[in-house]
C-alpha cells in the first residue's frame, strides 16, 4: 500500500510542475522611425507612459532595443512578454482607461502629424517553445542581442523546424553556449510560416566563436542532415540589437 501511494505522490507531483512551467506569449513591436522628427519623443513615451503602465499590471522584462548600426529607416524594436494570451487581450484593455497612463501620454498624444515619430510599426504574437516556455533575461554583460526569423515554406515544414528545436536543437544550443532568450512560434504577424528567437552574447567575437562551435558540434551535424528536417526552413532574417537605455532585459 506504501508503495502505491508514493507512486500516486510522484505522478501528481511531476505533473503539478510540469502543470506550472506555463508558456509566455511574446509581442514583438517593430516601429519604423520617421526621418527629421526627434526620437526622443517616442522614446520617451516608451520609458514614461507605455512601459509603466505595462509593469504596473504585471508585464516584466521588457526589451527596448535599437539595430545594431546607422540602418536607414531607422527601428525600434519592443519585447513584451505576457504569461498567455488571455493577459495579452485584459491587460491591453486596461492599460487603455488607465488614468495614470493617459496622464503619461498626453505630450506624446498632443503631437502634431509633422512631428509624428513614426511611420507604422508591426507587431507579431508569438507562442513560446515547449522546450523554452519563460524568457531568460540576458546577463548584465551580454549587450548584443541577435534576433533570428526562419521562414518556411509550408506550415509543415515550419512545424519540423519547431520539432527540431524543442527536441533537442536548443539543447544544443545550450552545450554550445547559444544564449537562448526566447523562442517564439509566430500565430499573427509577418513572414508566416516562422519562427522567431533571440540569442544574447557579450560581443561579437564571442558571438562569431560560439556560432562556430555550433556549427562543428556532432549533434548538430547529424539531426541537421535528418530527413524529417529537410527544407524546414526557406530564408532566415537576421538582426543585431542592443539595449537602449530604458530597456528591461
Amino acid at each position: 500500500m506504501k508503495k502505491i501511494n508514493l507512486i500516486v505522490f510522484l505522478f501528481f507531483t511531476t505533473n503539478t510542475v510540469f502543470a506550472q512551467v506555463k508558456k509566455e506569449l511574446y509581442e514583438l513591436r517593430t516601429y519604423e522611425l520617421r526621418f527629421g522628427s526627434p526620437r526622443s519623443n517616442l522614446e520617451n513615451y516608451f520609458k514614461n507612459a507605455l512601459i509603466p503602465a505595462f509593469n504596473k499590471y504585471g508585464v516584466k522584462n521588457i526589451g527596448a532595443f535599437g539595430e545594431m548600426g546607422n540602418s536607414d529607416p531607422a527601428k525600434i524594436y519592443l519585447l513584451i512578454p505576457y504569461s498567455s494570451i488571455a493577459d495579452f487581450g485584459v491587460i491591453n484593455e486596461k492599460i487603455k482607461t488607465d488614468e495614470e497612463f493617459i496622464k503619461a501620454s498626453q505630450e506624446y498624444n498632443n503631437l502634431p502629424p509633422d512631428k509624428a515619430p513614426y511611420f507604422r510599426y508591426t507587431s507579431s504574437l508569438m507562442n513560446a517553445f515547449d522546450g523554452l516556455p519563460q524568457l531568460v533575461k540576458p546577463t548584465a554583460e551580454q549587450k548584443l542581442l541577435e534576433l533570428r526569423i526562419y521562414e518556411s515554406y509550408s506550415e509543415d515544414a515550419a512545424r519540423r523546424k519547431r520539432k527540431m528545436f524543442n527536441d533537442e536543437e536548443i539543447g544544443i544550443f545550450k552545450t554550445t553556449k547559444l544564449n537562448s532568450v526566447f523562442f517564439g512560434e509566430v500565430i499573427a504577424g509577418e513572414h508566416m510560416p516562422c519562427l522567431t528567437y533571440m540569442l544574447a552574447f557579450k560581443n561579437m567575437e564571442e558571438r562569431d566563436a560560439n556560432w562556430k562551435d555550433f556549427s562543428a558540434n556532432a549533434d548538430w551535424k547529424r539531426i541537421s542532415a535528418a530527413p524529417e528536417y529537410a527544407n524546414a526552413v526557406s530564408r532566415i532574417i537576421r538582426v543585431f540589437l542592443l539595449p537602449l537605455s530604458y530597456s528591461q532585459l
